[in-house]
């Protein structure tokens, strides 16, 4: 299982890499100015409340079953930190008709591979299999979707395991801490400042009751979408989903009762030591609207921007601060606008060896400034669009990203059509709209700077 990351740097508990979460984020951007329709998906609805999705390739003989639920750590009751990511975890135990340990061996047998992700908004699972060999991952997700069986004794052995990804995943990472910290202090009220895989003192008192709670509340078809990708049609498709997730009843749809961010009035800044850290980081986050929440008339042009400041080798930070310059050996900027609640739009630096942390601090003051003052150009603009426009092509590519997308979109409230019409309304942001985001969003009122240094000498 994967604990899936919505910040940039911050460290998956799982099997996939560490840049998973920027991979993602980058595959979203990556389908620039293009013609609507890049993925054409087809899609129903079961009688039971559970939205399908394909996305059909028929280029090799191999399908991506995942199934999405509207279910993530922000949904968390207080003091239950870390029990969406627990759950997941606990899918994997076993369901009245197959016994613990069963799940995975039986995908194994198929020559599959699969694999599930937590993150602030939704909880995913998913296999990748031989086309003909749909059926069968789609009979076991379906049960697991309904039948699954827990005892006392998997809960506890399983929060062990928990307990030890925190551990080795996050205490043991001053990088980890760190990013903790800062979502921490960005975040006011909204639950985003809780870790995804939980505080320890509150996974040590997750119960049984707690996991079965979670998923008879959330672990429900009409609180699911199932997205299949590859080499399979809809005359296929639609009788296997109904079959084995369309007899399934649905229960009341959990509604999503999140608390509303305040206004934020001031400035944070925070300074962690490690004795691990060999090399100084400065970061700097803004809070920001989304695609959902705040102005959300920015979420475009700020993806825009990110990629202008920090999103590649050419960008402005890149080149001011790492080549230019020669103060920095990394500079970047990251947004995303897919979350349900406020997002973040991050500055990152590492200082040369020759370089103090404030000089970095200036140097990147200095910079905000100018694009507050002066915007960024055309010329930035149009080659950005060009460089997101190329690298559809690779978007085309990943049947599995493009499942991915459709599956984040639509569990945190939008449409298949705001996927497909991305492109249109990204080549269609003007000049104007960028700078006027870059003057919303670069409020210091609204900002956590953090700076993670060596140890202090006793």
């Amino acid at each position: 299982m994967l604990y899936l990351a919505r910040r940039p740097n911050q460290l998956p508990l799982r099997r996939l890499g560490s840049l998973f979460a920027i991979a993602f984020g980058m595959l979203i951007l990556a389908r620039g100015p293009a013609d609507a329709g890049l993925f054409d998906p087809k899609t129903f609805v079961l009688d039971n409340g559970l939205q399908v999705v394909l996305i059909e390739d028929h280029r090799a003989p191999v399908v991506t079953q995942m199934i999405w639920y509207r279910a993530g750590s922000a949904d968390e009751p207080l003091g239950k930190s870390g029990i969406a990511h627990f759950l997941e975890h606990l899918m994997f135990k076993g369901t009245r008709d197959v016994p613990v340990g069963e799940f995975s061996e039986i995908v194994t047998r198929n020559g599959g591979r699969e694999n599930a992700f937590t993150s602030y908004d939704y909880t995913g699972y998913f296999q990748t299999v031989a086309a003909d060999r749909l059926e069968a991952v789609m009979r076991l997700e379906a049960d697991r979707m309904t039948n699954l069986t827990l005892t006392e004794e998997q809960v506890i052995a399983e929060r062990k395991v928990i307990l030890e990804e925190r551990s080795s995943r996050v205490d043991n990472t001053p990088t980890g801490l760190f990013f903790e910290q800062m979502n921490a202090a960005q975040y006011l009220t909204y639950p985003y400042r809780i870790p995804v895989i939980g505080w320890e003192n509150e996974i040590r008192k997750l119960s049984l009751h707690d996991a079965l709670d979670w998923y008879r509340t959330y672990y429900t078809p009409n609180n699911a979408i199932l997205i299949v990708a590859g080499d399979v049609t809809l005359d296929v498709l639609r009788p296997l989903a109904e079959k084995y997730y369309g007899v399934i009843p649905q229960r009341a749809q959990p509604v999503r009762n999140r608390p509303q961010e305040p206004a934020q009035l001031a400035a944070r800044r925070l300074e962690m030591f490690h004795a691990q850290v060999t090399q100084d980081t400065w970061r700097r986050s803004y809070l920001a609207p989304s695609y959902l929440w705040g102005e959300t008339q920015h979420a475009l042009p700020l993806q825009l921007l990110a990629q202008v400041l920090g999103g590649r080798s050419t960008s402005r930070l890149y080149r001011d601060m790492v080549i230019e310059g020669q103060i920095a050996v990394q500079a970047s900027a990251f947004y995303s606008a897919t979350d349900v609640g406020p997002s973040q739009f991050f500055l990152f630096a590492v200082p040369r060896r020759d370089t103090t942390l404030d000089d970095i601090e200036a140097r990147m003051e200095a910079l905000i400034a100018d694009v507050v003052e002066n915007g960024i150009t055309q010329d930035e603009l149009d080659r950005t669009k060009r460089f997101l426009l190329a690298q559809a092509i690779y978007a085309r590519d990943n049947v599995q990203g493009a499942a991915r997308i459709f599956g984040e979109a639509l569990t945190n409230g939008r449409s298949v059509d705001d996927v497909e019409s991305w492109p249109d309304r990204i080549n269609a942001v003007t000049l104007d709209e960028v700078n006027a985001a870059a003057r919303y969003v670069f409020d210091k009122s609204r900002s956590v700077t953090g700076i993670l240094r060596p140890r202090q000498p006793s």
